[in-house]
């Protein structure tokens, strides 16, 4: 028995395909080559039609959540549209977390859910759910598709919108009897739209020429860059580097936007924002011109509102025009695509002569005394593995190698924000405005499927990594040698650090008691695993990590009480930031305390 023929019923021309053999198709003609999913009654016969498509390769996941982080991962990592193919009713619901995590750090996905036959929408029938209501708030666009003759439009459309604009992710319900049902095909060219979606990509030229006056004059000037720079693409990243050396002023970004701007460039102040560079942030709160591209002023960037910045004239550039002004004024705002925009700001800064870069020198030297704070810096020690000493040792023993990294969500995603440098886009994979724990792990399975010969480290928290760890057997199945490295503080650090700071050092179910053996779990999914108890042990088990050609669980034991700085606590502004060296004792990171089973600091 062969498992494809080797033409697909899909390319053979005949006056009309399934529903199913449409859906297909359309696939292969939008460049789909890798799709994530998870089959049930409702999508049969798109899985059916899959059976005789060579040409697409699908990725059985383990839990339709992880479908989603996986097209997520390769969705981010190759700049292309990621698939999710799931069943009705809580194939789909599983999924929203995904989706909705797509939508806020704008990644585009087409995912696409089976439905109960038309006849029995709304009888309550078996794995029924109101799937388009449910997402409605979660995506971009969604469909139900009541005939056949209407999928070659909606599954084009489909792509085009989630790829377009702001990207996000688009849902199509297909009901099953739609699947099954015939009609005519029609390429990607063929089809006429009926969405008239047309967002802006060029900005207007005498907005640009005005920020570039705004910019020429400031003496304090800043870039505050975020994910639409790499959503962009690379040129956009090519621009930003060009204005940058143009202008001479200094380049921040948010956590989605890391790797836009190269960190090993001297004009390159780090991240932004809460757990962001001492530099970058009180450059943030000083500068006079501010020009944002492609950030939305996210709260965990801004800190407290009224005191964000307030001495600065702000430019937006962005090319979804709700976003301009919805949470911080814009002086100016630009609609249109950030490497398109910034492009044309060079172009407007050439056309005239401008001012020495050396009249920043002052704005540099201001910059230099920030840097000089480091605000990174921790207490290292002779017998635990700090977890910055950890990512610092992981960026040297992988320098230079074709290195993507993706995370989970909590203190080791901050800390592996704040240690490994990224000098290109697409090479830093994290949920950023949702926050979802778990992502990391079926995110790394969709960035090794986009980049097989390529090394993927998933940085993990020991709590974050059990949202997901079933997508292990995942990439054991589908031999992809990704590499999650965990962090095993044996808290919920960040709930932790909050509850330490915060709220009286009341440690409220923060603390896990009853963890797995990582090792054996590992061995148990057919992947391999290791641990690390202490600093002289820590390079080699990174190198056999790296080396081993199959899936790696790394069990780092870090230190238990270390805490995420720089930070800005709640409430306060940019200038206020809290530093380590600031704490003593307890509030340093040492909580001293006995744990009970229930979590509870014991006096």
């Amino acid at each position: 028995m062969t498992l494809h023929q080797t033409i697909a019923p899909t390319d053979v021309d005949t006056p009309a395909l399934t529903g199913a053999e449409i859906v297909v198709r359309a696939l292969v003609d939008n460049g789909v080559e890798v799709l994530f999913g998870y089959p049930g009654g409702a999508v049969l016969p798109i899985y059916d039609a899959l059976f005789h498509e060579p040409r697409l390769k699908h990725v059985l996941v383990r839990h339709e959540q992880g479908a989603t982080h996986a097209a997520e991962g390769y969705a981010r990592s190759t700049g292309k549209v990621g698939v999710v193919l799931v069943t009705s009713g809580p194939g789909a619901t599983n999924a929203v977390t995904g989706i909705v995590d797509a939508l806020m750090d704008s990644i585009p996905l087409v995912v696409i859910t089976g439905q109960v036959p038309t006849g029995l929408i709304g009888s309550d029938a078996f794995q029924e759910c109101d799937t388009v209501g449910i997402t409605r708030s979660a995506t971009k666009h969604n469909v139900l598709v009541r005939r056949a003759e209407d999928l070659p439009r909606v599954m084009h459309e489909a792509f085009r919108i989630a790829a377009s604009g702001r990207p996000g992710p688009v849902l199509v319900d297909i009901p099953k009897d739609v699947q099954f049902a015939k009609a005519a095909y029609q390429g990607p060219d063929a089809v006429a739209f009926t969405h008239a979606y047309a967002p802006r990509l060029g900005g207007d030229a005498a907005r640009i020429r005005e920020a570039v006056e705004l910019i020429a004059r400031a003496e304090r000037p800043l870039f505050y860059t975020g994910g639409g720079v790499i959503n962009s693409g690379p040129q956009a990243s090519r621009a930003l580097r060009d204005v940058a050396r143009l202008t001479g002023a200094p380049v921040t970004s948010t956590l989605m936007g890391l790797g836009a701007f190269p960190a090993a460039d001297p004009q390159w102040l780090g991240m932004v924002g809460m757990h962001g560079a001492y530099e970058a942030n009180h450059a943030m709160h000083d500068c006079d011109v501010m020009v944002c591209v492609g950030a939305r002023f996210d709260d965990r960037v801004t800190g407290r509102l009224d005191a964000f910045s307030p001495g600065s004239r702000k430019i937006h550039i962005d090319i979804d025009p709700s976003s301009i002004g919805k949470i911080v004024r814009a002086d100016l705002g630009i609609v249109g695509d950030a490497g398109q925009v910034l492009a044309a700001m060079a172009e407007a800064w050439r056309a005239k002569s401008r001012r020495p870069v050396a009249d920043l020198a002052r704005w540099w030297k201001e910059i230099d005394g920030w840097r000089a704070r480091n605000g990174f810096a921790y207490t290292p020690s002779a017998d635990q593995i700090k977890p910055q000493h950890a990512l610092q040792r992981l960026a040297a023993l992988t320098a230079g190698r074709d290195l993507y990294i993706t995370t989970e969500v909590g203190q080791h995603q901050m800390w592996a924000a704040q240690f490994l440098p990224f000098q290109e886009p697409n090479r830093w994979m994290t949920s950023g405005g949702l926050g979802t724990m778990g992502y990391g792990l079926p995110a790394a399975i969709g960035v090794q499927m986009a980049h097989p010969d390529s090394l993927v480290v998933d940085v993990a928290g020991e709590a974050s990594i059990q949202m997901c760890i079933q997508e292990l057997s995942t990439a054991v199945q589908y031999d992809l040698p990704v590499k999650v490295m965990i962090l095993n503080n044996e808290w919920m650090g960040m709930v932790r650090q909050w509850q330490q700071l915060l709220h009286g050092e009341r440690y409220s179910h923060s603390y896990s008691s009853s963890l797995p053996d990582f090792v054996k779990l590992a061995e148990a999914y057919g992947a391999v695993g290791l641990r690390a108890d202490h600093p002289d042990e820590l390079d080699a088990a990174i190198m056999a990590m790296i080396d081993s050609p199959k899936p790696v669980l790394f069990d780092c034991r870090v230190s238990k009480a270390e805490n995420c700085f720089p930070m800005i606590p709640s409430g306060k502004a940019h200038n206020d930031m809290l530093l380590g060296d600031m704490l003593a004792g307890d509030a340093a990171g040492d909580i001293g305390a006995v744990i009970d089973d229930a979590g509870r600091k014991l006096v």
